[in-house]
């Protein structure tokens, strides 16, 4: 064990000191299935019940109430240091840890720079990851993802914006096989998602609307999909962030709304309030108004 799974300890210490999980909960200040997982993760991770389960509550084991006294100790110890550095959690500083979608990358970037010039004691860990960051095990304090409504009990989610993107070619590749029109979509040629089943509702248009065989390069980052179109391999989506005068692209059919994403704002309700967080979500928000998005 390792103070990485300091989380599940005290949850354990604190439903073995009151004998359920909703008054560990209610102690601890979380969602009642954060304990339940806590506790099941801990003992996984120990090869041993630390608890029998009854009608009336959670009474612990041998196992458990060797635990109870270990974490009874780090407890008192956590408490002394929490006295000593009282008031911190007030301030904008420290690391703030950001998880982002890398197409958004040219939006929070310069975010980030203007919170930083405010609050210039914040650092910022930004990690464009495509899997899920788990919030409650403090892998992230702010996610931003995409797609479905994240549904995770002890989250708190709200909307960021509204994703819209362009269907567009370089006009390179706009001379050589000339504009898109409805009688020749099976004849061009287009850039989509590397896997078969993709989430993005763009993908999974493009999939549904030309041959298999017309999408001739394939990748999952936006990014390589935009060098993709700006070389002329084919006809593809970029943001309608990342279309800037000069740039050779062109339009090949107007927006259509089912390509639009939702945009979230994750925070775990345990971290949601504190100071950094909050004073960065409320910037975030403040920005995102003046992103490229569908209304």
């Amino acid at each position: 064990m390792s103070f990485d799974h300091w989380d599940e300890i005290r949850t354990a210490y604190q439903v073995a000191r009151l004998g359920t999980v909703s008054g560990a909960a209610e102690v601890l200040g979380v969602h009642h299935a954060t304990v339940i997982r806590h506790i099941d993760a801990l003992e996984g991770r120990l090869g041993a019940k630390l608890f029998q389960r009854h009608a009336r509550g959670y009474t612990a084991t041998e196992a458990g109430q060797d635990l109870l006294s270990v974490a009874a100790s780090a407890d008192d110890q956590f408490t002394q240091l929490a006295g000593r550095i009282k008031g911190r959690g007030d301030e904008v500083t420290g690391e703030l840890i950001v998880t982002s979608l890398e197409s958004l990358s040219q939006l929070i970037i310069p975010t980030i720079a203007r919170f930083q010039d405010i609050h210039r004691e914040v650092r910022v860990r930004l990690i464009s990851d495509a899997r899920l960051f788990r919030l409650e095990y403090g892998e992230a304090h702010v996610a931003i993802r995409a797609g479905k409504l994240p549904d995770q009990p002890d989250n708190v989610v709200q909307p960021l914006f509204t994703r819209s993107v362009q269907f567009v070619a370089h006009q390179s590749y706009v001379d050589r096989y000339g504009m898109l029109t409805p009688d020749t979509i099976a004849r061009h040629r287009y850039v989509g998602a590397a896997v078969d089943n993709p989430r993005a509702p763009i993908h999974r248009w493009l999939n549904d609307t030309v041959p298999e065989t017309a999408i001739v390069f394939r990748t999952d980052e936006m990014r390589e999909a935009k060098d993709a179109i700006m070389a002329g391999i084919g006809i593809g989506f970029v943001g309608s962030w990342d279309r800037h005068d000069g740039d050779g692209l062109v339009e090949m059919m107007e927006c259509r709304e089912e390509w639009d994403s939702k945009i979230w704002l994750v925070t775990h309700m345990d971290l949601h309030r504190t100071a950094k967080v909050q004073t960065f979500v409320r910037f975030l928000k403040d920005e995102v108004k003046s992103w490229p998005q569908r209304t």
